[in-house]
């Protein structure tokens, strides 16, 4: 894993760029944000911009951990009961325009239209139901490793989370790909399209807090947002058959989410499967993300989960900001309302 501890003189710079976006912006939601971000991104330090640069080039760490940015834990305030409280300005704002600057570095922040209302900051927390489900909101069960938004072929290159909270020292839960080693009959079975990865809870329609048939969409958003709840219902029933291992044998990529393919193989697929998950299962290590640590997860090398926890639901308990980062963002024009959208539907 790839670890970046800024300098003072180096913060400093930092806060520098982000007080100057603060004074004309009030959310990294907005287009015209993320237009000038995109310019104020390489005006980050150099050194910064250097080894953000080398980590998606080189791909040789599937991880990588950015420190030296304080969280004044008073300033933010209590946690969020949920995600779809949303006030503007966030009093996460200035945190949220740093980690938007440095996932600027590594790509397009993009967002999904059936996942937190189509915002491209997420909020990752415990919400009071969800202890044992398996999404990010839950906490009382072990949320299982897995490539982020496995089942979807326009799922993104990068996860940045962005530490506000964690009290607890809850653990972030990683394995590379790159770690692992499979007989070669296994290895082959994987690489092959016979695999079945349903989508997650996030994407189903009783997550969601604005409906598809929603008045203040406008009509294209309307249609693409039935269409894209058409596709969640249309894989639920009838799972695309894909890969696990792609790109290189001898330097593989991964497509996998074992909570969310059981049931659905096939023996021998079911096999293969467990192998992997074994392999995976054996060179998992933990992340302990702490306030101001900014983590990138290649999503294509690395798998990701979370340590059960007990919340208290009293505004201390753990909190992360979530970007979701494409390389190529014209893969998904197609699914967006214009070319300068950042929301895949």
């Amino acid at each position: 894993m790839l670890t970046i501890k800024l300098t003072e003189t180096e913060t400093a710079l930092v806060r520098e760029l982000v007080e100057e976006l603060c004074e004309r912006h009030e959310s990294v939601e907005s287009p015209e944000f993320q237009r000038e971000g995109k310019t104020y991104a390489q005006e980050l330090p150099r050194r910064l911009r250097a080894e953000l640069n080398g980590f998606t080039a080189a791909e040789r760490h599937g991880a990588c951990v950015i420190s030296g940015l304080p969280v004044d834990d008073a300033e933010i305030g209590p946690t969020p009961a949920h995600w779809k409280d949303k006030p503007v300005p966030s009093p996460t704002l200035r945190h949220d325009i740093a980690f938007y600057l440095m996932a600027s570095l590594l790509g397009e922040p993009i967002g999904w239209a059936t996942q937190q209302d189509g915002y491209l900051m997420h909020d990752i927390l415990p919400i009071k139901g969800h202890e044992h489900e398996q999404i990010g909101s839950g906490s009382q069960e072990v949320l299982t490793w897995h490539t982020e938004d496995a089942f979807h072929p326009l799922r993104t290159d990068y996860l940045g989370l962005a530490c506000m909270r964690n009290h607890d020292a809850i653990a972030t839960t990683v394995a590379d790909v790159a770690d692992i080693r499979l007989d070669e009959a296994t290895a082959e079975v994987l690489r092959q399209e016979r695999f079945r990865i349903l989508p997650d809870h996030s994407h189903r329609a009783e997550n969601a807090h604005v409906p598809a048939e929603a008045s203040g969409l406008g009509r294209k958003a309307a249609t693409l947002m039935r269409s894209s709840r058409e596709i969640v219902e249309e894989e639920l029933r009838s799972p695309t058959a894909v890969a696990v291992l792609f790109g290189d044998p001898d330097d593989p990529y991964i497509r996998i989410d074992p909570h969310f393919m059981q049931g659905v193989q096939g023996s021998s697929e079911q096999e293969a499967l467990d192998e992997v998950t074994r392999a995976l299962d054996a060179a998992l290590t933990e992340i302990v993300l702490r306030p101001g640590d900014i983590c990138f997860i290649d999503n294509y090398r690395m798998v990701h989960g979370r340590n059960a926890f007990t919340p208290r639901f009293d505004g201390t308990d753990r909190w992360l900001r979530r970007l979701n980062i494409a390389r190529d963002l014209r893969r998904s024009r197609g699914r967006r309302l214009t070319a300068r959208s950042r929301t895949i539907y």
